[in-house]
C-alpha cells in the first residue's frame, strides 16, 4: 500500500527550508523538510563535531546531494537532498528504512556511521529506477534468498554464494556453482500445487547437474521464523564484510526491481515445504533443443505430483549423497 509523501503538507519556504520532525523515537532527532528551492530534505540532527568523521567515510549517490552542515550551538545537520521529484517515493522509502535503522542508533556517532552505510547502499538502487514487485515476485525473490542462506549454512561463504546467484544477470538458471545449476521456484501455501517454467532454457543446462528446488511459502506473520522480504534481505545483508560484494548484492537486487521499502516490511513468510527434483532424461519438460524449427519464447506449468518420481533428497544438490 503505497503511503502519502512526507513532504506534501511541508510549505515552500522562502529562504532556508521548513521541517516537520519525524514521529518516530531515535537517539538523535530527524526532519523531513523543504528547501527555497522546494526540494524534499531529509536531515538528521547531530550532536557535537562529526566533521572528521564525515570526510573520512563521506559517500555520495546519484540523485541525492549529502551534506553536513553547521546548525545550532554544538550541532550539525546532515542534509539530504533529492535532486529529481520523479525519486521522491523512492526517496521517501530509503529514507524510512534509515529511520528504522536509526532506532537502534545510541549516539550522534552511530547515527551518523549508520546513515553513511546506508546512503551507500542507496547509490546501487537511485542508479536506476526500481518498480514495485507483484506479490508473486516478493515470494519468488523471497525463495531465492533462503537458497543462498542454506548455501551458506552448507558451508559455501557469503560473497562465493552470491556470485552464485546468477538468475538476476539472465542466466537460464537461477544458481550455478560448480557444475550443478538449481532452478528455485516459490508456491503460496495456499496455491495448488503447480510451478510456472517461464522459457524453454530453465530446465536445460550444459552443467553436469541440473535441480529444480520448489519452496512452498505460508504468510503467517505471528509464526515462530516468519521473515518478510526486507528481514531476508538484511539477514543476507549483515553477512556481507565487504563493501564490493554489498555493492554486487544490491545490484542484484535492483536487477529484480527491488527497492528497500517498507511496503516489503509485509507479508512475512514461513517455509512451510520444500521439495527437489532432479532434472533428468524423461523429465517432463520443454526445451530449446527440442523444439519445432519456429517455436520459441515458451511458459507452461508443471503439475508436482507428474514428477514426484524424480524427487530427491535436498542435500544431493549441496554435494551431499
Amino acid at each position: 500500500m503505497t503511503e502519502s509523501s512526507p513532504w506534501d503538507e511541508i510549505a515552500v519556504p522562502s529562504k532556508d527550508f521548513n521541517v516537520r520532525q519525524v514521529a518516530v523515537t531515535t537517539a538523535v532527532p530527524c526532519f523531513w523538510g523543504r528547501d527555497a528551492g522546494g526540494s524534499c530534505l531529509f536531515i538528521v540532527e547531530l550532536q557535537g563535531d562529526h566533521t572528521e568523521q564525515y570526510r573520512k567515510n563521506m559517500v555520495t549517490a546519484k540523485g541525492i546531494d549529502v551534506d553536513l552542515r553547521a546548525g545550532g550551538t554544538g550541532e550539525q545537520h546532515l542534509v539530504l537532498a533529492l535532486e529529481k521529484q520523479v525519486d521522491r517515493d523512492l526517496f521517501a522509502g530509503l529514507c524510512r528504512t534509515l529511520v528504522s535503522a536509526l532506532e537502534h542508533s545510541t549516539d550522534s556517532a552511530s547515527s551518523l556511521a549508520v546513515s553513511l552505510v546506508h546512503i551507500r547502499r542507496w547509490k546501487t538502487f537511485l542508479s536506476g529506477r526500481s518498480q514495485h514487485l507483484s506479490i508473486e515476485a516478493v515470494r519468488g525473490l523471497f525463495a531465492e534468498l533462503i537458497f543462498l542462506l542454506e548455501l551458506v549454512e552448507q558451508g559455501m561463504s557469503i560473497h562465493e554464494a552470491v556470485d552464485a546467484w546468477l538468475g538476476p544477470e539472465r542466466s537460464h538458471q537461477d544458481f550455478i556453482f560448480g557444475n550443478t545449476a538449481v532452478e528455485v521456484k516459490s508456491l503460496s501455501g495456499a496455491e495448488r500445487s503447480s510451478i510456472r517454467i517461464s522459457s524453454e532454457d530453465q530446465l536445460e543446462s550444459l552443467n553436469d547437474a541440473l535441480f529444480l528446488r520448489v519452496y512452498r511459502l505460508s504468510s503467517l506473520a505471528g509464526a515462530e521464523g516468519a521473515r518478510s522480504l526486507n528481514e531476508i534481505i538484511t539477514a543476507v545483508q549483515a553477512l556481507l564484510d565487504e563493501a564490493e560484494a554489498a555493492e554486487a548484492f544490491d545490484r542484484k537486487l535492483m536487477a529484480h526491481g527491488y527497492a528497500p521499502l517498507p511496503e516489503y516490511d509485509e507479508p512475512r513468510f514461513v517455509v512451510s515445504d520444500v521439495r527437489s527434483y532432479r532434472i533428468n532424461d524423461g523429465f517432463p519438460c520443454l526445451m530449446r533443443s527440442q523444439l519445432p524449427p519456429g517455436i520459441a519464447n515458451v511458459a507452461y506449468d508443471i503439475r508436482l505430483e507428474a514428477i514426484a518420481e524424480y524427487e530427491c533428497d535436498g542435500a544431493v544438490i549441496f554435494g551431499g549423497e
